[in-house]
């Protein structure tokens, strides 16, 4: 069943000094993080990750097998878009995706397909930020 939107964990690290003695002297340094870091990429990531699963489920929706299109529009209905999972919530969906004689494994097949281009339109997301 459809869980919430994903929700990414990354922490802002500490700030960190250091000190090296060596024969030549002494060197000393500082880094200091955004503190705004953790904030603008879990945003970014959460982003990305909306953009991924919208992405396969309309490019998943030529490959998928097609009377009435419920099945088409079931994956829109059963996901939550950011959760990082596409939920089909029609009775059958299942026994089409295993069984169908000329189109199962429609998301396998979307994914062999268009897995660079979903990539790098959500890598975009995620260097904007």
């Amino acid at each position: 069943m459809a869980k919430g939107k994903k929700i990414f964990g990354v922490k802002t690290p500490n700030n960190r000094s250091f000190t090296k003695n060596s024969a030549g002297g002494r060197t000393s340094g500082k880094l200091t993080w955004d503190s705004n870091f953790a904030g603008r990429i879990n945003r970014a990531l959460g982003q990305a990750q909306e953009f991924v699963d919208s992405e396969c489920i309309r490019r998943m929706g030529p490959e998928t097998p097609r009377r009435t299109g419920v099945l088409v529009k079931s994956a829109t209905l059963g996901t939550v878009i950011g959760s990082g999972e596409i939920n089909q919530t029609t009775p059958y969906a299942r026994r089409q995706y295993y069984e169908h004689k000329t189109k199962s494994y429609w998301f396998e097949r979307m994914k062999n397909r268009d897995k660079d281009s979903i990539l790098k339109g959500a890598g975009k997301y995620v260097k904007s930020h």
